[in-house]
């Protein structure tokens, strides 16, 4: 008993100290970031902005899809220009690459405090420039982002260090190893539904693990994007990272472009469409490439459920972001059982939804971001009643101004909708329920593998098992069981899809690793006292028993059985020690005298 003791008390005073640690929070610094600018000014105009092509000139111009008030404008980089913050970055990169995790961590915690400090101010320069109310702000905002910096703090340098693998049974007395090395300068080609979030998403997987990042903001968020990356040259600063480790570019499309062909890897948000341009010119200079792309989830609700909890995460879900849909379900299905008390409820909730400039009351819904895309929308809707669906409610607006009334769209929900209308097939990023019956699970996961996007999906059920086994059984990379997008507060999970939706994954483990020279490394396990020497019958020149030998040292590594194997040995053995004792041809042997 007594040689128990002095462990029990190392161990307890252990504990202790562990726990001390963990309550005394770490000293953060402060940062200042000038937002003088950026607050609301009542004297703004209102902007008429150009549609289609002609609004790409040589300035980005920004204003708020709300209200139509002007923003200001960001001059559009040229090829050349482009190029210049590429060479900047890789510069700092070089300098950055040899930062320790400790000054990495810190970082980190600088910007979560400035964002815990500040959540209003960042919502409302979201509010402002995307049209979205300050609650989405905050869950698609804030939350993913404390997320995602909570979870490098604890983990990221885990997955960073060297992993050792087996080294399997031919290289026993090896080591085998995966180590993981910055790439360099990652460039990211970010959407406008998160202007914060997807800023700081790649930004921060980037700069953790050593790289660089020049991120082009959408034409559509460019405004509040430029402010955001404020707050992360404050933060650099702090921990006295290079200058130039971070940039945001502006522009239209030949920015975007030339960005693709300057970085070593590029992460892309967006449209299939230009996903496959990105793709085309990475090829040239033969970059990985990350592509998340569109998406048309499916919201699958079987009979057996709580109505009215599974009927308000419905909505929530398709009206996500200001009606936006940003990563918002887009196909509910709903078991006929149940499907007329569905609608009901989805019906009574939408009525009391209100829609109007979120900044300027108390309104569920802001505005739609991209200006034309109300128009999209509404034949969408037009297409589905064409073929025989039916309009079952639509909300309602607030006060809003003459000039802006094209930027808003009431939620509208959809009945009697099948897989012959575009709004089932085609990504709307709207505010719009169809809902569709189904009689079987079979039937369930049939519609909702019809499609050619394949981003995530919800499935819920009173059975967790039921609902799991049809989420098994549908065609796409993120899944929630009984909820909705809960996979994305997981940071430690990838994220990413299939099909039309892309490829490659963000967030987690696999997406810190997709910002490293991913390098396999062997060493000597027990070095030097065993070295590796290349057995005499395969030799140069090699013997006439050469390949009997490798027969026998394959057998002897890999027979089915001990057995097998150990006989295999035994041979192996004898070869090699009448080997050993063959004279050499052409030498003489000296007689014992």
């Amino acid at each position: 008993m007594a040689f128990w003791w002095p462990l029990l008390v190392l161990a307890a005073a252990y504990a202790l100290c562990r726990l001390l640690l963990f309550l005394i929070p770490p000293t953060v610094p402060s940062i200042d970031v000038d937002a003088s600018d950026v607050l609301a000014k009542e004297d703004s105009f209102i902007y008429i902005p150009r549609k289609g092509k002609a609004a790409q000139t040589d300035k980005v111009q920004c204003y708020e899809p709300a209200t139509m008030k002007y923003l200001g404008y960001f001059p559009a980089l040229t090829p050349d220009e482009v190029k210049e913050h590429v060479e900047q970055a890789r510069k700092a990169q070089k300098i950055w690459a040899k930062s320790s995790f400790k000054q990495r961590r810190q970082f980190l915690r600088i910007l979560l405090k400035y964002i815990l400090e500040h959540q209003d101010l960042i919502c409302e320069v979201s509010s402002r420039d995307t049209g979205k109310t300050m609650v989405d702000a905050s869950l698609g905002e804030i939350m993913t982002t404390c997320e995602k910096i909570t979870w490098l703090l604890d983990e990221g340098e885990k997955w960073l260090k060297p992993e050792y693998r087996s080294t399997g049974r031919s290289m026993l007395h090896k080591r085998a190893k995966v180590e993981f090395y910055p790439l360099g300068v990652i460039g990211a080609i970010v959407s406008w539904n998160y202007p914060f979030h997807n800023v700081f998403n790649p930004m921060l997987a980037a700069v953790f693990s050593g790289n660089a990042a020049v991120i082009k903001v959408s034409e559509h968020a460019t405004w509040s994007g430029c402010f955001y990356f404020r707050i992360i040259q404050a933060a650099l600063s702090a921990v006295g990272a290079p200058e130039n480790l971070v940039h945001i570019i502006t522009g239209f499309a030949e920015t975007g472009q030339t960005l693709v062909s300057s970085v070593d890897k590029i992460i892309f948000v967006g449209s299939p469409g230009v996903g496959r341009m990105i793709m085309q010119k990475a090829s040239e200079s033969l970059i990985p490439v990350t592509l998340e792309l569109g998406g048309k989830d499916s919201f699958i609700v079987c009979e057996d459920v709580d109505l009215p909890n599974v009927v308000q995460v419905a909505v929530r879900a398709a009206l996500q972001s200001s009606g936006q849909n940003c990563a918002g379900a887009e196909r509910f299905y709903v078991h006929s059982d149940i499907y007329s008390a569905f609608v009901s409820q989805v019906v009574k909730i939408i009525k009391s939804i209100c829609v109007g400039p979120p900044l300027s009351g108390r309104y569920d819904m802001g505005a739609i971001c991209m200006i034309e895309h109300s128009e999209k929308l509404q034949n969408l809707v037009n297409d589905a009643l064409d073929k025989g669906a039916e309009i079952a409610v639509r909300g309602s607006f607030g006060n809003l101004g003459e000039d802006a009334v094209d930027q808003f769209f009431p939620p509208t929900v959809l009945v009697n909708v099948d897989h012959t209308m575009k709004i089932m097939q085609e990504e709307a990023f709207g505010p719009i329920l169809p809902i569709m019956k189904f009689s079987s699970d079979e039937e369930a996961i049939k519609l909702a593998n019809d499609s050619k996007f394949g981003l995530g999906c919800a499935v819920f059920s009173g059975n967790q098992k039921r609902a799991i086994k049809i989420a098994s059984q549908l065609h796409c990379g993120v899944a929630a069981i009984n909820d909705f997008a809960s996979s994305y507060m997981c940071q430690s999970l990838p994220f990413g899809g299939v099909k039309d939706s892309g490829f490659g994954r963000f967030a987690g483990v696999e997406g810190l690793r997709a910002c490293c020279l991913v390098k396999s490394v062997v060493e000597d396990r027990f070095w030097p006292y065993i070295k590796t020497m290349i057995p005499k019958p395969i030799q140069y020149p090699v013997s006439e028993h050469g390949f009997e030998f490798q027969q026998l040292l394959v057998e002897t590594l890999y027979g089915y059985s001990v057995w097998d194997r150990l006989r295999s040995l035994v041979n192996l053995v004898k070869m090699i020690t009448e080997q050993n004792c063959t004279p050499t041809p052409g030498r003489r042997t000296k007689k014992r005298r």
